[in-house]
């Protein structure tokens, strides 16, 4: 790993870092460390651990999160398609954890695709409030809605937009932004050596104008008194200090929060600033030579000035009538012990749960305006996968349960013969929903989507 490292980037380190210099390029000597992070909107955590069938270890700064083994493959594993968990590296957990986001709060997770963090904030709001997360390249857009899917995720909503369409409609709106800015990546070279080949010195100062544009969106969208938590993945001064500084300075209205070092991370480095006016200090480094964790670089920022509300409409509000529903609560009554209520959009066929906090999003990208539901058919309904990925057992009148080994036919596509009576079931895994079969003659038909089915 160490003769791959590009020649420019360690005369840097070793420049900035000196006498800790040693000891931060031994770390690429180590293999990177693995880790998960448990849905707690589906299980809890003491439940996961006396379910799992991995070798964990608790990560110190995220409740959630634990390292698994290189002989693990949780990515591989029935309990990862019906969404118990989330594949993350363990120092990009830690971004979330200083957000802060609370149940009912309207949160905006900016540049947010894989997924990673929107679920973890997902989870803290506990399906409560709106959260927003967007993605600017439709491909990885896609990716992101797929995993708020998986996750059961109810009350969000996915967009592929530029930061500064959003910004222009929903200025002042947020109570919390999360900026997980696009950055050189320096800090997952020793997880992902793929990205060495696009790291230049170049690329750096281009990324750094970049993030200072985000943040510039990005601060409009938050109300007075809200959070803004900046984080990159990348040891870069100019794309970490430096355009915390930069935006301070422009910026008088938001304040660098002095806030608490989760165990191992370090100060911000203010003596690598090209001005001392900033208090970087109180920002935070995570060093892979320092925790079990790749390189990343947090900011707390708080707005303590500015417009006091948001200038936009009111939200939106359903104006579907009961009869335009009569299938979906046909099929409710007769599989459901708890009817999913709220407010209801039709986008033709297919209908969705939206968030009661849902603005308008005329004009904008929408890749999932809430919970997919189904759709709603000439007289029937069909459940969609993302219902059954978002309900509980105990909110599902007929299930059908297999082990971790005996759900993998299932997985597969393959048709499963068992006894039961005509209509829909939720096939789980040890108790956990993970999609829709439907039976009749003694067979239930295999409804998990093409897509997602396992080779």
């Amino acid at each position: 790993m160490l003769n791959q490292l590009p020649q420019a980037f360690v005369q840097k380190m070793n420049e900035l870092l000196e006498d800790e210099f040693h000891d931060f390029i031994k770390s690429y000597e180590q293999t990177p460390h693995l880790g998960l992070r448990v849905n707690t909107l589906k299980v809890a955590v003491e439940d996961f651990l006396n379910l799992s069938p991995f070798s964990l270890s608790p990560v110190a700064w995220t409740r959630e999160g634990f390292y698994y083994d290189k002989n693990d493959k949780p990515g591989k594993h029935p309990y990862h398609e019906a969404g118990l968990y989330y594949i993350q590296e363990p120092s990009a957990m830690a971004a979330v954890e200083y957000l802060q986001p609370e149940p009912g709060e309207k949160v905006l997770d900016l540049c947010a695709a894989p997924g990673g963090k929107t679920t973890q904030i997902a989870a803290k709001m506990k399906q409560q409030g709106l959260l927003i997360a967007n993605e600017i390249v439709p491909s990885r857009a896609k990716v992101l809605s797929q995993n708020v899917e998986r996750m059961g995720i109810q009350n969000c909503i996915v967009l592929n937009e530029k930061p500064e369409r959003l910004a222009d409609q929903f200025e002042h709106f947020f109570d919390r932004v999360l900026v997980d800015a696009p950055c050189s990546g320096e800090g997952m070279f020793r997880k992902d050596p793929d990205v060495l080949k696009e790291w230049s010195l170049a690329q750096v100062e281009a990324c750094s104008r970049r993030q200072l544009y985000i943040l510039e969106d990005a601060s409009r969208m938050l109300r007075t008194g809200g959070r803004l938590v900046y984080s990159t993945c990348t040891f870069s001064p100019e794309e970490n200090e430096q355009v915390i500084a930069e935006f301070a300075a422009k910026h008088p209205e938001f304040e660098i929060e002095s806030v608490e070092l989760l165990p191992g991370f370090e100060m911000g480095r203010r003596e690598w600033l090209q001005t001392e006016d900033a208090h970087v200090e109180r920002t935070i480094r995570i060093w892979p030579h320092r925790v079990k964790g790749e390189g990343h670089y947090i900011a707390v920022l708080r707005k303590t000035d500015g417009a006091e509300c948001w200038r936009a409409q009111k939200p939106v509000k359903s104006k579907l009538s009961r009869k335009q529903l009569q299938e979906y609560y046909a099929f409710a009554l007769e599989h459901l012990n708890k009817t999913p209520e709220g407010n209801f959009q039709l986008f033709g066929e297919q209908l969705y749960l939206i968030p009661s906090e849902m603005p308008s999003l005329q004009g904008l990208k929408v890749i999932r305006p809430g919970l997919h539901l189904g759709s709603i058919k000439k007289n029937r309904f069909e459940p969609a996968h993302s219902l059954a990925l978002a309900l509980r057992a105990d909110e599902i009148k007929r299930t059908v349960n297999f082990g971790a080994e005996e759900i993998i036919p299932y997985l597969k596509g393959e048709s499963l013969t068992i006894d039961g009576e005509k209509g829909w079931y939720a096939v789980q895994v040890d108790g956990y929903s993970i999609g829709w079969g439907k039976w009749a003659n003694g067979v239930l038909k295999n409804h998990y989507p093409k897509g997602l089915r396992w080779m």
